[in-house]
């Protein structure tokens, strides 16, 4: 499968390499074609491996991964191209952590609404699901590093998109079993505002290599 990775942080590299190292061709994309960064990840990540802009890489993709910074996603995905996104399933990884008044950042968006939420309505004909933005990218992609029956949500209004989702997390590692679907886009609100709970337990744990796990009573 063609995929287009829009962002060139750690977690669009991380996403990209396995990807490619699963036999799926990626094109990484940023503002500008020859970003350093993604020039680098595409002589390192393989054959398979390509690099180009937000445009180029969502209309080579058949599925959209958004590693794009959630203050900047709405802009990244309008340079892809509305046309490139359409009816593409759109994996939103982002979370709407604002820095600007240091740290730990706070949200930008939350509450009574989104950024999947936004991503959603303003993409309208794209299919997008909220996935993995719950964890560090190394367990996105390696859940295994985690010991335990920890899970992984996804969310979003289009059952078809979801199974697509879940079908490639289980080539990443993640059993059917612990991919938990909460219904809408709208439970995006939920697992965005986890974050901050996320890197309290990060500064606690001193390591991202841990996640959420599921109990209930018979």
């Amino acid at each position: 499968m063609r995929v287009g990775v829009l962002g060139t942080g750690m977690v669009g590299r991380t996403i990209g390499s396995r990807l490619a190292e699963l036999g799926h061709e990626v094109r990484m994309g940023s503002r500008r074609a020859g970003n350093e960064a993604a020039v680098e990840w595409a002589a390192s990540a393989g054959e398979a491996a390509s690099e180009g802009s937000f445009e180029d890489a969502a209309g080579f993709g058949e599925l959209i991964f958004n590693c794009t910074a959630g203050g900047a996603s709405l802009e990244a995905l309008a340079m892809a191209g509305e046309v490139n996104l359409h009816g593409k399933v759109l994996i939103d990884v982002a979370n709407p952590l604002d820095f600007s008044g240091g740290m730990p950042p706070t949200l930008s968006i939350s509450n009574d609404d989104s950024l999947g939420e936004r991503i959603q309505a303003a993409f309208p004909e794209s299919l997008v699901v909220k996935a993995l933005n719950t964890m560090n990218c190394s367990v996105m992609v390696e859940p295994g590093r985690v010991p335990g029956e920890h899970v992984a949500f996804v969310c979003g209004e289009n059952t078809g998109a979801k199974e697509r989702v879940a079908s490639l997390l289980g080539e990443f590692g993640w059993p059917a079993a612990r991919i938990v679907d909460l219904g809408g886009i709208a439970a995006s609100r939920g697992t965005e505002m986890y974050l901050p709970l996320w890197l309290a337990l990060y500064g606690k744990l001193g390591t991202g290599d841990f996640n959420v796990a599921i109990e209930r009573a018979d």
